[in-house]
C-alpha cells in the first residue's frame, strides 16, 4: 500500500518526551508526579500517555506521535514527506538506515541565530526508527529547534561570563524583551552576563548583588549597581515598578520559590523570569509549586544544567514549557 494512504500503527501513548542531557531521572519523577503513565522508554525518548502535553525536564516533546510500518528506506522518506516538510532525525536505533532516510528528506539549513532571534514558524517534526519496518514520528513538537536546542552565533569577547547565553534562549522563546524605556530588576547579577545582555537592548538595569560586575559592565551608563542581598530587596526600594524581574542566582529552589512568588504578586505586570538551581536529586513535588503561581511556566533550556527556567509572562509565557491549567492563548 503506498505510504501516503497506509494507516498508522495502533499505539499506547499519546506523548513522547525528549529527556534534557543528564536529566532523564528528574524527568521520569516529574511524569509520574503529574500523572502520566510511563508506558515504555527508549534512549532519551520516555513514551507517556494521560497527560499530553510538554515536560519541564524534557528538551523536546513529541506531541502527535505515530508509528508506521515501513517497506524501505524510500518509503519511510515518502511516508515523512507525505506528512510535511520538514524533519529531524533524534537516532535511537538501527542509526546508517535512520541517516538514510533523512538523506532523502529535503534538506534544512540550521544557521546560527543571531540576537535579537526569532522562534522560526515553519513546524518541525521528528522521526526515528524503533525497528528497521517501524517508524516513529511526529510532525508536532513543542519545540521548534531541533532536539531543542536553538544554537547561538556565540559574542566570545563581549559578556563576562557564558551565562549571557541562557538569557538570549530565554527572551528569545519569550517572543519578547526589555528595551529602551524599560527597567530591569537584577537580582544576582554579579559579574554581569545577563546585565551585559540587557544593556546591549537598551534597557535601564538595576543589578543587585553582594560583589561586583565586571568593570566594563558598571561602566555602562544604563546600568546602576546595588550592593547587597538579592532577596532582600523589595518594590518599595525602588523608585517605580520594574518592567521585568531576571535573576540567575544561586540558592535553594525553596528560596527562588519565595523570590518568584513575592516578584510575580508585587509586579503583576512585569515579565518574570528566573533561573531554578536544583542540588542533587529534584524533589518533584517542590518543584510542581513554581507552577502554583498564576501564568508560571517552567522549562529546561538548552543551555541549563542542573536547572529549570521559570516565566511569568502578561501574555502567558513559552508555548514550550510546562503549564497547569488551560492554555491562556
Amino acid at each position: 500500500m503506498p505510504a501516503e494512504t497506509s494507516a498508522a500503527l495502533p499505539i499506547e501513548y499519546d506523548t513522547v518526551h525528549q529527556a534534557a542531557d543528564g536529566q532523564r531521572d528528574a524527568l521520569v519523577d516529574e511524569l509520574v508526579h503529574r500523572g502520566s503513565q510511563i508506558v515504555d522508554d527508549i534512549d532519551s525518548l520516555i513514551f507517556t500517555r494521560d497527560v499530553p502535553g510538554p515536560a519541564a525536564w524534557a528538551q523536546n516533546t513529541w506531541l502527535a506521535p505515530r508509528e508506521y510500518r515501513v517497506d524501505s528506506i524510500g518509503d519511510a522518506a515518502r511516508r515523512l514527506t507525505s506528512i510535511q516538510r520538514n524533519w529531524h532525525l533524534h537516532s535511537i536505533a538501527h542509526h546508517r538506515r535512520a541517516r538514510l532516510i533523512a538523506d532523502k528528506l529535503p534538506p534544512i539549513r540550521f544557521k546560527p541565530l543571531e540576537f535579537p532571534a526569532f522562534v522560526p514558524s515553519a513546524p518541525l517534526g521528528s522521526f526515528a526508527l524503533l525497528d528497521r519496518d517501524r517508524l516513529l514520528a511526529s510532525p508536532v513538537c513543542s519545540s521548534a529547534f531541533a532536539d531543542g536546542h536553538p544554537i547561538f552565533a556565540e559574542d566570545r569577547t563581549g559578556p563576562p561570563n557564558r551565562a549571557y547565553l541562557k538569557l538570549w534562549e530565554a527572551l528569545t522563546l519569550a517572543r519578547r524583551r526589555p528595551g529602551p524605556g524599560d527597567v530591569c530588576l537584577e537580582l544576582g547579577a554579579s559579574p554581569g552576563g545577563w546585565t551585559w545582555v540587557l544593556d546591549r537592548l537598551g534597557a535601564e538595569i538595576i543589578a543587585v548583588d553582594r560583589a561586583d560586575l565586571a568593570p566594563q559592565i558598571m561602566a555602562s551608563t544604563r546600568v546602576t549597581t546595588w550592593r547587597g542581598d538579592a532577596f532582600g530587596v523589595t518594590v518599595d526600594d525602588l523608585e517605580r515598578p520594574p518592567d521585568w524581574i531576571l535573576s540567575d542566582v544561586i540558592a535553594y529552589p525553596s528560596r527562588l520559590l519565595d523570590l518568584a512568588d513575592y516578584w510575580c504578586h508585587a509586579c503583576p505586570h512585569a515579565a518574570v523570569i528566573i533561573t531554578v538551581k536544583c542540588q542533587g536529586m529534584v524533589d518533584p513535588a517542590e518543584i510542581s509549586r513554581f507552577l502554583d503561581i498564576k501564568n508560571a511556566r517552567l522549562c529546561h533550556l538548552a543551555a541549563n544544567k542542573h536547572e529549570l527556567t521559570f516565566f511569568r509572562l502578561p501574555e502567558g509565557g513559552p508555548p514550550e514549557a510546562v503549564f497547569r491549567g488551560p492554555d491562556p492563548h
